[in-house]
């Protein structure tokens, strides 16, 4: 960075060039928000989605209480695993446990699931359900590190942050990668570093949107008359493009004279997103918005609201489920029964299952489901046999996700684990894969898309991960 300090013959020169450039800045910005500020990659293929919707599961749900029924877990109940186990998280296994939900086939394609997610199981001739996939950690912080980015520490981007840089905005005045939270839901284990750019340009980290709030960012509000504004903007860009001619972290400069135009134009944006006054009461009812659980209606409110940004062009939007603290869970990892597994699920499968098939309902009747590529997933699943004697322990040797939309085929099934929903057989799946997946349905080769940091390479999927072929529409 450059040591050079302001006197004032220098601060008055550039002073004189910012006021001078007032009227040609404006006209550029204005210029940018309509030509160049929506702007189209050269994609390796034709893309089938425009946009994903991350639901994100946060302390990993139970796929053999879920996706993936075991009916040999209701006979062998009570009894010893028949296999050696692996070690757990916290060790504490117990013997095989049966699921305390019943098993069904639903749709016309009769993909078998239990009746835990009942909304979203109606659901199920647009769903394509993974259930060999795999994971390399068991424990949150690097299972959601993981999950969102391909590695298992901080530092490396979120895949919300790759999409938006690889696909590129569609809509300038709402950034390209938005978290929805709300007052009982927060960031899971590992913290805002799991939505960062990591060493991608600052402009693609994700954006904290709290919809509990009136205005959803803090201080979105302006102080100033647009006017006004608009000229102090001008003249601070034109001081940040001095400055960073002058030093050797002239893109980071830029990356932030960029974040600030967008939180600029967010002002007006911003507000009419969060205003769902002229959406339909039939609407609000499909979602669950007035529901009389609190967190059911802000994580049915969220669902809305990830519609209403993907319909603005947002790249990619990630849901945070709220916490009821039962059988372990708790905010950062709501899903993560311990103890009172059938009481813990329960009460977060009916947070989520009516707000999650309304999503996929209202995508579908506007057209939306097309062109967005919808994934339900948490960093792992869970053991087939208890932890103590009425929770799971984490299991990421086999689990279920499933998508839906932006050109994936419904009604489909890929890979399986054995008997017991213990370890991934077939088709065995994993992280890297799904990223890879999405980013092809995004008309992106995963291979392709990389940037340089630290003398090579990097890709959302480091040096691994296949397209499933299997579930292209």
């Amino acid at each position: 960075m450059s040591a050079e300090s302001y006197n004032r013959r220098l601060f008055l020169k550039l002073a004189a060039s910012g006021l001078s450039g007032f009227t040609l800045s404006s006209l550029v910005n204005k210029a940018s928000a309509s030509t160049s500020g929506i702007w189209t990659p050269q994609l390796d293929h034709r893309p089938k989605a425009k946009s994903v919707i991350f639901l994100y599961m946060s302390g990993g749900f139970s796929h053999v209480d879920s996706f993936d029924p075991k009916p040999m877990l209701n006979k062998m109940h009570g009894k010893p695993m028949p296999v050696p186990l692996e070690r757990t998280q916290f060790d504490n296994n117990g013997n095989i446990m049966a699921s305390p939900w019943e098993a069904n086939r639903y749709g016309q394609s009769g993909i078998e699931m239990t009746n835990m997610f009942p909304h979203i199981a109606q659901m199920a001739d647009e769903l394509s359900v993974v259930r060999s996939m795999t994971a390399k950690f068991s424990e949150h912080a690097q299972g959601n590190f993981f999950m969102h980015t391909g590695f298992p520490f901080l530092g490396y981007p979120s895949a919300g942050a790759w999409v938006d840089y690889g696909c590129g905005t569609r809509n300038p005045n709402l950034p390209g990668y938005v978290i929805l939270q709300s007052k009982n839901a927060g960031t899971p284990h590992g913290g805002v570093s799991l939505f960062g750019n990591g060493f991608l340009p600052a402009n693609h980290q994700g954006s904290v949107f709290n919809i509990s709030n009136d205005q959803a960012v803090p201080h979105i509000s302006p102080s100033l008359l647009k006017q006004e504004q608009r000229r102090s903007l001008d003249f601070i860009h034109s001081l940040d493009r001095q400055f960073a001619d002058r030093t050797a972290a002239h893109d980071a400069v830029q990356d932030s004279i960029k974040n600030a135009e967008t939180a600029y134009l967010m002002q007006e944006a911003v507000p009419e997103l969060t205003s769902i006054k002229n959406e339909s009461e039939a609407t609000k009812e499909m979602y669950g918005i007035n529901d009389s659980d609190p967190k059911f209606a802000e994580y049915a409110r969220q669902c809305l609201m990830a519609r209403r940004l993907v319909e603005r062009g947002v790249r990619f939007v990630e849901l945070s489920c709220c916490s009821y603290k039962v059988g372990g869970g708790n905010v950062a990892n709501p899903w993560d029964q311990h103890g009172d597994l059938e009481k813990g699920h329960r009460v977060m499968a009916r947070q989520v299952d009516q707000p999650v098939a309304a999503l996929l309902k209202d995508l579908k009747q506007r057209g939306l489901l097309d062109d967005t590529l919808v994934v339900f997933t948490g960093e792992f699943g869970r053991t087939p046999f208890s932890q103590g004697s009425k929770g799971r322990d984490h299991n990421p040797m086999g689990f279920s996700l499933w998508m839906a939309g932006g050109g994936i085929a419904g009604g489909r099934v890929l890979g399986a684990t054995d008997e017991l929903g213990y370890r991934a057989t077939e088709k065995v799946a994993t992280v890297y894969d799904l990223w890879a997946t999405v980013l092809h349905q995004l008309g992106i080769n995963h291979e392709r898309l990389t940037y340089r940091w630290s003398g090579r390479d990097i890709r959302l999927t480091d040096v691994h991960g296949h397209v499933w072929n299997e579930l292209q529409a």
